[in-house]
């Protein structure tokens, strides 16, 4: 039986979930309510930036749509990306032992993005034999 694959780019303002097979893509998208906090603040104000965005409903939701993965892949730039992944090990561990990778990525087209998933998961498919 294949492995259903899914990776989420996601950056400050918003996440994109793509569910991947070798014949199809499903794709959702999501947008922030509110803007998560910039991660080159310091000090008290950037704390209470960083709480907030560790407990935004956002994540849950990124979280939803990877709902029947086997394998997840993270994708996007500067560090949402890696909140992402805190968030998901402190309260959803059963996600988090899903989640394979973690990659910087700008902002490709949602065609490169998914050439470029379909060759991770092939290249991670073929070591795994």
């Amino acid at each position: 039986m294949p492995t259903r694959h899914a990776a989420v780019w996601l950056d400050h303002e918003e996440a994109k979930v793509f569910h991947i097979d070798p014949s199809s893509v499903a794709h959702s998208e999501l947008h922030v309510a509110h803007h998560l906090h910039n991660p080159r603040k310091l000090g008290a104000h950037a704390e209470l930036h960083r709480s907030i965005a560790e407990e935004h409903p956002f994540f849950d939701e990124v979280v939803k749509h990877l709902a029947g993965a086997d394998e997840v892949l993270v994708v996007g730039p500067a560090a949402t990306k890696l909140e992402f992944v805190k968030f998901v090990q402190e309260r959803h561990k059963d996600l988090a032992r899903k989640i394979v990778g973690v990659e910087a990525s700008d902002h490709p087209t949602d065609g490169q993005l998914v050439a470029h998933v379909r060759k991770y998961f092939l290249a991670a498919d073929e070591m795994r034999g």
